[in-house]
Formats: C-alpha cells, structure tokens, sequence
C-alpha cells in the first residue's frame, strides 16, 4: 500500500512536523491554502484546544522578529556560500597548469607539471597514474615556489598534455589554459669541420 505524503511548501517538513520548524504560522497558512482538507484534519474540531496551546508555545519559542531574522541570515549565508563558490570557479578558470620539459643528462629529459593544487587534483593519485600509464618514474615534489608539481621521468609531454586536457574535461573545466614550456629543445650539433 503506497501513501502520498505531502511536504509543507514553507519548511519542506511533513504537516504534521511543521510545529518543529519555529514557522508554524506561515506553515498552517500555507497548508490551509494548498490541502484544506488535511488542514481540517489537523487543525481543527476537539483538537483545537491542543492546537492554541501548541500555537502559543511555537508562538513564545522562537517569535515573528527572531524567525525573520533567522531567515535574514540563513539568505545571508546562502549568499555568501554561492559567492564563494563563484569566486572559486573564476579563480580556476584564470589559473593555468604548466607542463615543462627540462634536460638532464645527455638525451635525457624529465616533465614537470606544476599548477595542479588550485584544481583540488590528488597529486600523489595523479603521479601514481602516470607511473603506470607512461611506465616510467614519477614523483611528487616542491618546486622552487615552494609549490608541489609533478615530476616525470622521460620525453612524455604531448601524452601528459592530452591526459591532462581529458581530465579537465571530465571536471567541466575546459577553459583552463594549459601552458607548455620546452626548456630541453634539442639543439644541433655543429658540424667539426666548419
């Protein structure tokens, strides 16, 4: 057997929870407007001494100017909350993650990527992924900021980028700028007889 259960319009609890809500006015108005029916069956007959005690007792619990200004500062904090939310996804969307190849010994080469923290990433998941997916050392250290990157061994920079950029995308972020640094280009060597 299903049962329809109503929800109050005003403090979304049942009618029958409403006097736990500290707005049981606006609730039985609300209640008389939208389901007459259950409000006569709650509200009304040989309850309705029961019903002004409890009226009085919500009454002098909470009181018309402290509800309102509960609701004041409950709007206050929702708005405040979604500002700081807005703030974040503008902060993510100007920062930008970069991918830097250095050199290292001979034909060696290490990337780093640094940039990661602002996009609450796990880092040390991260660098563990990439270790299994390029097979290659990868680690998790401080730069010279004093900011953590990842550090990966061996020339993976184009296979990083497009992980990276799938990433994002799963996070609905892919406005973020991913910026490339080839410090390690490879120079020529010049001929010995010129």
């Amino acid at each position: 057997m299903l049962r329809e259960v109503v929800y109050c319009g005003v403090c979304s609890f049942p009618p029958e929870y409403c006097e736990f809500s500290g707005k049981l006015k606006r609730c039985k108005i609300w209640l008389q407007e939208n389901h007459a029916e259950l409000f006569e069956k709650l509200y009304s007959g040989e309850d309705a001494e029961v019903e002004g005690v409890t009226g009085k007792l919500a009454e002098s619990s909470i009181g018309e100017k402290r509800e309102e200004k509960l609701e004041k500062d409950l709007l206050k904090m929702q708005a405040k909350e979604e500002n700081r939310e807005q703030r974040e996804l503008a902060k993510k969307l100007s920062s930008k993650i970069i991918i830097k190849r250095e050199a290292r010994t001979k034909r060696k080469s290490v990337v780093a990527i640094s940039g990661l923290e602002v996009f609450e990433i796990d880092m040390k998941k991260l660098a563990k992924t990439f270790a299994s997916k390029f097979a290659t050392g990868c680690s998790v250290s401080k730069n010279a900021e004093k900011k953590e990157e990842i550090v990966i061994q061996g020339d993976v920079m184009g296979e990083v980028e497009n992980y990276l950029h799938s990433i994002l995308a799963e996070k609905g972020l892919k406005d973020v700028k991913v910026e490339v640094v080839d410090g390690a280009a490879k120079k020529k060597k010049k001929p010995e007889g010129a």
